[in-house]
């Protein structure tokens, strides 16, 4: 009798050289429910298919050829899609995009910055239609260079990088996997011309969290190089998106829009699902959050309250606005929610109690299977994660690529009274999410492109 976890082994290592090909020479990404399909993990490709038992393994193979085959680049293909379609090469001809890369600016590099190269950069995964081409940073000391590729290779809690980086002192570069890095030395936006250094209509991500408005990211906007700006933390005066909810309301308009918080992001997916089956009255979220860069390790005077006390020992209340951020993404939720938060000395992976007053009676068996069923979707599998572990604790989400994590033995109900407990990685999981907004402004940009080339031909 033939081992069938052996036959599914074989035909997953059939197709990374396939996945590897279309990511390193078509820049197209594979989606399976939301997830991507990495070329760099047979176990990560068991793991996926094991959610799956209804493919047939042998089609998605066939599948992966064809779309080799075809004239499709620099896009993100969702395999379920295609599997149901009669009419494949229709479909695929659809998704055929000009072959154009946007080069991107990532104006700061700590924990967000980091993170975003490592998501960017992985091997065996593709982001379609983009590239890192340059790091902007104020120069910290004399090998600065060697540092920074040090603190990127080395993290105390993510682990130790899976890629090659080197240090081009000539070019004053990191080599990330073979591709070059530029790293500009700046203290100000206001002196970078881009355009110096080959860069053209780039996407820059300002992960500073200096300038949170228009008037002050606009700086950016203003140099040459720059077409477009995203902030990696909430912004006034423009669209704050969580993608996968809100993302489709960007428009060519909005040359500056906000990721929101990471916060935002973990709980906003969950309300929308439930806000949609239930409807929400009221509530308020409680953040248990890992303390950050922000706080002191000892104490020392901080313009915010508390947070100048010791974080490694203290927890420290202080306030979010996320509850009210929620409402930017989901406007049926206006000034229904409050919200405050604790930070706790921990170093990653926080947790939202989300207590809320439904429009109706439930159970806490229809909240998960609806919380399960979404995470488990095509729409909201990047954005929701869910989990069943009776021994599950806040490390155990290190490295969790949703946005928020339902535990699902947690949930309380009470009639229409329901209490949910969130778990998310606040620095990668978001990381996640930026990058994800990221492929979606540079999809549309690409999209243009294309149509731009079609015209003139």
């Amino acid at each position: 009798m033939t081992n069938t976890w052996l036959q599914t082994l074989a035909q997953a290592e059939s197709m990374i050289p396939l996945l590897g090909q279309l990511g390193r020479e078509k820049s197209v990404k594979i989606e399976l429910a939301g997830k991507a399909l990495v070329a760099d993990s047979v176990t990560g490709l068991m793991a996926a298919f094991d959610q799956h038992p209804e493919l047939d393994l042998s089609q998605v193979y066939t599948l992966l050829k064809q779309i080799l085959d075809s004239d499709t680049v620099q896009t993100c293909i969702e395999l379920e899609s295609l599997i149901v379609e009669s009419d494949v090469s229709s479909m695929l001809s659809v998704n055929e995009r000009a072959d154009h890369e946007t080069p991107v600016v990532l104006y700061g590099f700590g924990r967000i910055g980091r993170l975003l190269v490592r998501r960017m950069c992985t091997l065996g995964y593709t982001t379609p239609g983009m590239k890192v081409a340059a790091i902007v940073v104020r120069k910290a000391c004399d090998d600065d260079l060697s540092k920074r590729a040090s603190l990127l290779k080395y993290d105390s809690v993510h682990g130790v990088y899976d890629g090659l980086v080197k240090v081009d002192e000539e070019s004053q570069s990191l080599v990330i996997n073979g591709s070059p890095v530029k790293v500009i030395y700046a203290s100000d936006p206001a002196e970078v011309d881009y355009q110096a250094y080959g860069i053209k209509g780039a996407l820059l991500v300002d992960n500073t969290g200096r300038w949170r408005d228009r008037e002050g990211l606009s700086v950016h906007l203003s140099r040459p190089g720059i077409e477009r700006v995203v902030l990696t933390a909430p912004g006034k005066g423009m669209k704050n998106v969580v993608t996968g909810i809100n993302d489709d309301d960007i428009t060519d308009k909005d040359k500056i829009v906000s990721a929101a918080s990471c916060t935002t992001n973990a709980i906003t997916p969950i309300l929308s699902v439930l806000e949609k089956t239930f409807g929400i009255e009221s509530g308020h979220v409680e953040t248990v959050h890992a303390y950050t860069n922000d706080q002191h390790l000892i104490d020392n005077i901080h313009k915010g309250d508390r947070r100048g006390r010791a974080a490694g020992m203290n927890m420290v209340m202080t306030e979010t606005g996320a509850a009210n951020a929620v409402a930017k993404a989901i406007p049926s939720l206006e000034g229904k929610l409050s919200g405050s938060a604790i930070r706790v000395p921990v170093i990653n992976v926080s947790i939202a109690v989300l207590s809320l007053n439904l429009k109706q009676e439930t159970s806490v068996n229809e909240v998960n299977q609806r919380i399960k069923a979404a995470s488990q979707g095509p729409e909201l599998t990047g954005q929701i994660g869910y989990s069943e572990e009776p021994d599950a604790v806040s490390s155990d989400f290190i490295g969790s690529q949703q946005a928020g994590i339902l535990d699902g033995l947690s949930t309380k109900v009470r009639g229409n009274q329901i209490t949910l407990y969130v778990w998310y990685d606040n620095e990668y999981g978001y990381s996640c999410q930026v990058v994800r907004l990221m492929e979606k402004l540079v999809q549309s940009s690409v999209s243009k492109v294309a149509l731009v080339k079609g015209q003139a031909a």
